[in-house]
């Protein structure tokens, strides 16, 4: 069942949305040649303390960490640890949030030093397909247009959008109904109503689709080796235009 929420309760999750946001831009000067995964955690951890809120991923499920961080072909659920970033590297942070009972969820992928111009292209073309599936994420359309948005976006770059994983509804709980593929064809799936708020997630290849999870049971990457992106926001529905409630 998908959850239509209240102004009131729209209000809470941007506000645990900003906490995120900021949390987010305060790695752009952290991200660089040199720096440890488990240092990237701890800051982003303190940081989210600091203001009133509690790292959502942390336990969940039994995650070991607090945020994710996946590195070059891993694309998503990356276990911080004590590997340090390398010039040339590109590493996606997936942070969720809790405050007052109510959770956001959003995700960057940031370069480390100078990268290769397909890195750079493929960071820049995730973004953009990330906001061209927020464009569709409005009353009256259906679900898998934000799905088609994202495919036909991605595909005419050249790149290839992983299948296995989804984006999803927050609110009361981190993962809620409905589960947003970022593949398939327009006009399929639930009417998209005002009220709706969805964690919106491509991640996205530079090579072929296919990925495996690891012997630690978390991390996947992408099969071929290829370089993976990934963006996140969290939107609430409404009429003529989504608003984007991870921003600073």
């Amino acid at each position: 069942m998908i959850i239509l929420k209240s102004r009131r309760e729209v209000d809470l999750i941007r506000e645990s949305g900003r906490i995120l946001a900021h949390a987010l831009e305060s790695l752009e000067h952290r991200i660089v040649p040199g720096a440890e995964l488990k240092e990237i955690e701890d800051s982003v951890t303190e940081f989210i303390h600091q203001h009133g809120a509690t790292p959502a991923f942390k336990g969940y499920k039994g995650f070991p960490g607090a945020i994710c961080i996946s590195v070059n072909d891993e694309v998503v659920h990356g276990i911080p640890d004590k590997r340090r970033l390398c010039e040339g590297d590109i590493v996606s942070i997936d942070i969720g949030v809790s405050k007052g009972g109510y959770y956001s969820d959003g995700a960057r992928t940031f370069p480390v030093g100078a990268i290769s111009a397909q890195a750079r292209k493929l960071l820049e073309v995730t973004e953009a397909a990330l906001h061209e599936g927020i464009a569709k994420a409005v009353e009256g359309n259906r679900l898998s247009d934000i799905s088609w948005a994202i495919q036909s976006y991605v595909e005419k770059h050249g790149f290839s959008i992983v299948r296995e994983l989804t984006g999803h509804g927050i609110g009361r709980a981190l993962h809620e109904a409905p589960s947003i593929p970022n593949f398939g064809p327009p006009g399929k799936g639930p009417l998209l109503r005002e009220g709706m708020v969805l964690a919106i997630e491509p991640m996205v290849n530079a090579g072929n689709p296919e990925t495996f999870t690891c012997d630690d049971g978390w991390t996947v990457k992408s099969k071929d080796g290829s370089l993976s992106a990934h963006f996140e926001h969290t939107v609430w529905v409404r009429k003529g235009k989504a608003l984007i409630l991870t921003l600073p």
